[in-house]
């Protein structure tokens, strides 16, 4: 055998243990998840879960490096088991594409796995108590970057109900089981549909997070 061969045999040999961790570990999450949906699902006395067609716990790349989380499913997602459809999900499409993001190729989910009655928005004490399950859905994922979109998501994971004007665009981290994880607060898109004079804002914080994709070499 001579050299290059051998580079070759032992490159094989790399991206073969590669794969079977990549394998090991996107079964384990798989089952972490459903785990954690079950739990969700076994919750008594909620209004929310009493009022919705389906749990919504997240879609798209299991083993993405970026974890997207809204606030609550509306009406079309309830109906069909998915997050951000409709004219939501197109807008979030277009987001994404503007910084070169398939979405297909991040994960997405939800602060709050039920839909609210009438799409109001969900109740201090509704967040806090759904936010356990979804810092445990954060760890599952251990992605390398968090996207908050909307102050539920925000108040979820960092505990602000401050306005999310003033807290957008800046980097910040949490801290969940020991890991840090870098996480960027953004408008939601069905805000931005309501309020589209925002969407220059969303633009900017759309580049920041470009940029750090960037910084950190992930691949998107």
């Amino acid at each position: 055998m001579n050299f290059m061969e051998e580079i070759n045999k032992e490159t094989q040999a790399m991206l073969k243990q590669i794969s079977i961790r990549k394998a090991e570990k996107t079964a384990n999450a798989t089952k972490r998840i459903a785990e954690l949906k079950k739990l969700i699902n076994s919750i008594q006395d909620c209004n929310l879960r009493n009022n919705s067609q389906n749990l919504i716990l997240g879609d798209g790349n299991i083993n993405s490096p970026i974890m997207l989380i809204g606030e609550a499913p509306g009406l079309v997602e309830d109906s069909n088991a998915n997050t951000f459809m409709g004219e939501v999900g197109e807008l979030l499409d277009k987001m994404l594409l503007a910084i070169e993001i398939k979405r297909k190729n991040i994960y997405c989910s939800y602060s709050i796995n039920f839909r609210p009655p009438e799409d109001r928005k969900p109740t201090s004490v509704e967040i806090k108590r759904y936010s356990v399950f979804l810092k445990e859905h954060i760890s599952i994922i251990d992605p390398k970057i968090v996207i908050l979109m909307g102050s539920t998501a925000m108040e979820a994971v960092k505990g602000i109900s401050d306005k999310i004007s003033s807290k957008r665009g800046k980097w910040e981290e949490v801290i969940l089981n020991g890991r840090t994880y870098p996480l960027m607060i953004t408008f939601n898109p069905s805000y931005l549909i309501r309020f589209p004079e925002n969407k220059k804002y969303s633009w900017e914080d759309l580049k920041k997070i470009r940029q750090k994709i960037k910084g950190l070499n992930l691949k998107v």
